[in-house]
């Protein structure tokens, strides 16, 4: 049996669920295909994993009817602090008492949790899941795509959230720009002795970048950060080895103990970092959103709030050409989400690539260069402007919908 929506949406995590639920604010119709059962994930508990929403990416949230269900659930990201090393010359990053925050905490189950059960509620939204899909095709006049249990599911517009390792764009012979890094990130959460007063603490170390994000108290009222602390790759499996004291203990030295007294809150996990750009987003009745798009390197906390952003240019574009009459596969539209978002996703791409490779840079006169740019941009005001705007997602041709504002 046929089943017609407007575009079929090949991955059901976070930016694919997003992306559904910003077409069905918009009345486009859409198939979500996800080969795990995101109902059975959203019953584990805390695993640790948390996600910093940019200001703009939270408007994007609250202009598709999202608003009451995260709101007061996040963390506020008020203040950023930048250190070498914990040498002296820190820098931070503090919007006025009027401008906002520039981001919020939310763990990663519960927005998981939000979008599915939105997406259950919508009647523009049908969800495959789990589903495998065993035939897919795209031509001139569809694209279409043959699941395991028989349905066959048609659309104007075939839209890629699978991820990093996206086997459609390795079907369709999409090339990437790719390299690992020698680091590995792990990723977890903390109880600790002092409040963090809504600050996220992000310090640089020649192995790599070590963040401490701020979280909503636990409901004992244990103060608690998320923390992504990459280093050498041949290193993290010594430390993932440690007990839960002695790892503790380790963060508590790297930290330089600006929390107090640390204690494991989740279950640590560990993962190579790498860093991919495909060549092409498009192609026929085809478009790549998110990590199928680009894999950046986590320093900067931006991967997911640049996948927001191509949902919300995509969203734009699509919107644009229904009311111009547009067939939503049009090449017209498609060429225009690949030139607004390829320059903003290789630009932000290329950024992070180089901040993560000049503070690798070991010696103390690499240090003390670094050290000094930071009381730089500390002392000018232009320029930190620029990088909490960077951070609040503001910059460049901002879509509508990261504005707050509906198509």
């Amino acid at each position: 049996m046929n089943h017609k929506a407007d575009v079929i949406i090949i991955g059901g995590g976070l930016i694919g669920l997003t992306q559904a639920l910003a077409l069905a604010a918009h009345g486009i119709t859409s198939h979500v295909i996800d080969r795990a059962d995101q109902a059975s994930m959203l019953q584990a508990g805390f695993d640790g994993r948390t996600f910093a929403i940019s200001s703009s990416s939270y408007k994007l949230f609250e202009a598709i009817g999202l608003g009451d269900a995260l709101a007061g659930k996040g963390c506020p990201i008020e203040k950023i602090w930048v250190s070498d090393s914990l040498k002296p010359g820190s820098l931070d990053f503090a919007p006025a008492e009027d401008d906002g925050f520039l981001g919020q905490m939310f763990e990663s189950r519960f927005l998981r949790g939000v979008l599915y059960n939105a997406a259950l509620e919508s009647d523009a939204i049908q969800l495959h899941m789990p589903a495998n899909i065993t035939h897919k095709s795209q031509d001139s006049g569809r694209a279409s795509v043959h699941l395991d249990d028989g349905k066959v599911l048609t659309a104007d517009l075939m839209i890629v959230a699978e991820g990093r390792q996206s086997q459609t764009r390795e079907e369709m012979g999409i090339n990437i720009a790719h390299w690992q890094y020698d680091h590995s990130a792990m990723v977890g959460a903390i109880f600790h002795e002092h409040s963090h007063n809504n600050i996220a603490y992000e310090i640089f170390y020649p192995s790599g970048p070590f963040a401490v994000l701020p979280m909503l108290d636990a409901d004992d009222g244990r103060h608690r950060s998320a923390i992504v602390w990459s280093v050498d790759a041949a290193d993290a499996p010594g430390y993932m080895k440690l007990s839960p004291r002695g790892y503790a203990a380790e963060l508590e030295k790297a930290m330089g103990g600006i929390l107090g007294q640390v204690e494991i809150a989740a279950p640590l996990s560990s993962y190579k970092l790498g860093f991919h750009h495909a060549a092409n987003i498009t192609a026929e009745r085809l478009v790549l959103i998110g990590d199928s798009a680009h894999g950046i390197h986590p320093i900067a906390g931006q991967g997911l709030n640049l996948g927001l952003r191509d949902v919300a240019a995509l969203t734009e574009v699509l919107v644009d050409g229904m009311r111009l009459g547009l067939d939503f596969g049009d090449a017209q539209l498609l060429d225009r989400y690949s030139r607004w978002r390829s320059i903003d996703t290789l630009l932000i791409a290329v950024s992070t690539d180089g901040l993560n490779r000049l503070f690798s840079i070991p010696g103390k006169t690499a240090s003390a260069v670094r050290r000094f740019g930071m009381a730089m941009v500390q002392r000018a005001a232009p320029a930190k402007a620029f990088f909490m705007a960077e951070a609040r997602g503001e910059s460049g041709a901002l879509p509508k919908l990261l504005q707050g504002v509906a198509v």
